[in-house]
């Protein structure tokens, strides 16, 4: 997707001949924000070639075209040339990998370097006209795949399946000590009263709910493959060490530090249900170095593989 506009056209089939344009658009997901922004911000809405509203009525074989108005750069946001490691890339999302260390999005106590920021580096050198849409979130320290948006709309589209549990994301963590089994955390997790950061159960928290599979086991830690059934922050750290076994290197949780630097988690697996060739598309990554690292040569006992 260059500088030009973003646009989306669809061929009326007989189902639909004789409805109202509002009535297919909101088949297609068009919400009616983007419906606001469209009659107000410059945007088009045609039929066979000539602006109309979204009170045409529709036949079999017209062609419809929703042009969408500009995306203008996130306000504030300095791009930045920090090189992507990007694992699939169309017109409408990105999957990039990002490395432990970097923030998702600026911060107070980094306002550069973050993920944002080489977005926004790769958009103004790519001539992309769009703000940084990113749907899934990783903390600073937790490394792994993360899913961009190119657009506004894409955005709606993807966070409505997140909210309908479609985008699935699975994480490789090493936990300290060794776990006995597989199993569930199912406890509420809410701020922890003395800090804006750290996270808590607490029984006025949010709902949560974390899977997890025990995969090895070493002398002193247990590798795992984790799945999330909500999605709170530092929801895999907080569960981890309420069960008594904090991540490896997470010292926010009562993890140590003495074989890695950081919280030994990876999002290693990435699905979702592309919003427009409606394929579903899946990645993987391999561990980092670091974490491969804590685990080479002490591995005692597998207990399964994928």
């Amino acid at each position: 997707m260059s500088n030009q506009k973003f646009s989306l056209t669809w061929s009326v089939a007989e189902e639909d001949s004789g409805s109202l344009l509002r009535e297919f658009l909101s088949k297609y997901d068009i919400s009616k924000r983007a419906l606001t922004d469209i009659k107000f911000k410059g945007g088009y809405i045609l039929v066979n070639g000539l602006e109309v509203t979204v009170r045409e009525r529709i036949k079999m074989g017209d062609n419809i075209t929703v042009i969408f108005p500009p995306e203008q750069g996130s306000e504030g946001l300095l791009p930045e040339d920090i090189p992507l490691q990007i694992r699939y890339e169309d017109d409408f999302v990105l999957v990039i990998v990002k490395p432990h260390s970097m923030n998702t999005i600026p911060s107070r106590e980094h306002p550069n370097g973050s993920l944002a920021n080489a977005l926004a580096g790769y958009y103004k050198k790519m001539n992309i006209q769009a703000t940084i849409h990113i749907v899934t979130r990783l903390d600073r320290d937790t490394s792994g795949l993360v899913l961009v948006a190119k657009h506004r709309h894409i955005h709606h589209l993807l966070c409505e399946q997140q909210k309908l549990g479609q985008v699935k994301r699975r994480y490789q963590a090493v936990a300290e000590g060794r776990i006995g089994a597989s199993g569930k955390v199912e406890v509420p997790i809410g701020r922890k009263s003395t800090s804006i950061i750290e996270r808590e159960v607490r029984d006025d928290g949010r709902y949560a709910c974390t899977l997890f599979d025990v995969q090895a086991r070493t002398e002193d830690h247990t590798v795992l493959n984790l799945e999330l059934l909500t999605g709170r922050t530092h929801q895999i750290r907080v569960h981890m060490a309420y069960i008594g076994h904090p991540l490896a290197g997470d010292d926010l949780y009562g993890g140590h530090r003495d074989r890695i630097d950081r919280q030994a988690l990876h999002c290693y697996e990435l699905k979702f249900l592309h919003p427009f060739t409606k394929k579903t598309l899946k990645f993987q990554e391999e561990l980092p170095l670091d974490m491969s690292v804590l685990l080479e040569g002490n591995t005692s006992e597998t207990v399964c593989c994928e």
